[in-house]
């Protein structure tokens, strides 16, 4: 891309006055500039083409001089960047430690590097072009403002930028709009997450001397009770973290103990390895963010009901309030 640019200067005013003028701009990251904007187009031309829905996505112009919040950064970016970023990086740590083709350090730093300098880019050019942005204190005040905005619960006239449920509701709105041939390729799209698992399960060091299917239904059987441990510890942080603070503590130091004891047990009895445990973590993020895409494309009926769930508790709550009165 970079080259008709330098041709352009170099007839116009001199090679030399060209590769000066190169050589400035990527002092000045111009490269990472155009990099991160890039995925920008790319992410809301693919969800408009998918879903319909096309809208002004204010872009700013003029010079930036206040210092944007963390958790502005990510409700702009984190879809469209920081995710896409991520399963990225995933995927060229997988290809690292799993790649055939290519054993000399050399071949694989020629291979990725144009990769692994998209992933830099975009996990963290919000930050470098951000005023203030490594500032001791703002990185203090950013991560205060961002747990308040994680934490605090949505609802009917909660706006995004109070509340992460709000935001992600509002991020969903696509779908929506989407017809049929949207959600198909939407779920098309969601099972390269159960493939990249699928392949991820058999390159395990306790699965070399079988290829059962058996391991992979295994594979989702853990995922599950993975996801039902979760879903447990946040409805006891809700219900019984206020009055029940011993019990809950303790419940939560149990399933610790747990999870250190079976993994005790694979690496003494099927000599599970060290890189196992990394890989099965890299397996199974990707797998439980696929769940909650192709979740989300089946939840309208279920937001529906849990926005009505919410008015009737609220007024149950004020003609509780009023009987006791």
């Amino acid at each position: 891309m970079a080259l008709p640019l330098m041709m352009e200067i170099g007839l116009e005013r001199g090679f030399r006055t060209a590769l000066s003028d190169f050589v400035l701009m990527q002092l000045q990251l111009a490269s990472v500039f155009f990099t991160f904007s890039l995925g920008t187009k790319t992410h809301y031309y693919g969800t408009t083409l998918l879903h319909g829905g096309a809208e002004y996505r204010a872009t700013g112009r003029g010079f930036v001089v206040f210092h944007a919040k963390f958790a502005e950064n990510y409700r702009l970016y984190s879809r469209s960047h920081f995710v896409k970023g991520i399963e990225l990086m995933i995927l060229l740590i997988v290809y690292e430690i799993f790649g055939q083709s290519y054993r000399g350090a050399i071949a694989y730093i020629f291979i990725t590097v144009s990769m692994w300098f998209m992933v830099v880019t975009w996990l963290f050019a919000p930050f470098l072009f951000n005023p203030s942005g490594f500032e001791w204190q703002k990185i203090v005040d950013d991560w205060t403002d961002w747990n308040k905005w994680i934490n605090n619960r949505g609802g009917i006239g909660v706006p995004p930028e109070k509340s992460w449920e709000s935001w992600w509701e509002k991020e969903q709105e696509p779908l929506r709009h989407s017809g049929k041939r949207g959600i198909v390729l939407e779920i098309v799209l969601a099972l390269r997450f159960f493939i990249y698992q699928y392949g991820l399960v058999y390159h395990l060091n306790i699965t070399t001397h079988t290829k059962s299917v058996l391991v992979y239904c295994l594979s989702w059987v853990v995922i599950f009770v993975i996801l039902l441990v979760m879903k447990t510890v946040s409805v006891g942080r809700r219900k019984f973290s206020a009055e029940f603070q011993l019990v809950f503590r303790l419940i939560k130091g149990l399933i610790f103990v747990t999870f250190i004891s079976i993994i005790i047990i694979l690496i003494a009895i099927p000599h599970m390895t060290v890189q196992d445990i990394f890989v099965c973590i890299l397996a199974f993020m990707p797998t439980g963010w696929g769940l909650l895409l192709t979740r989300m494309l089946f939840n309208q009926a279920f937001s529906r009901g849990l926005q009505i769930s919410r008015i009737l508790g609220g007024h149950k709550k004020d003609r509780a309030a009023r009987n006791k009165e």
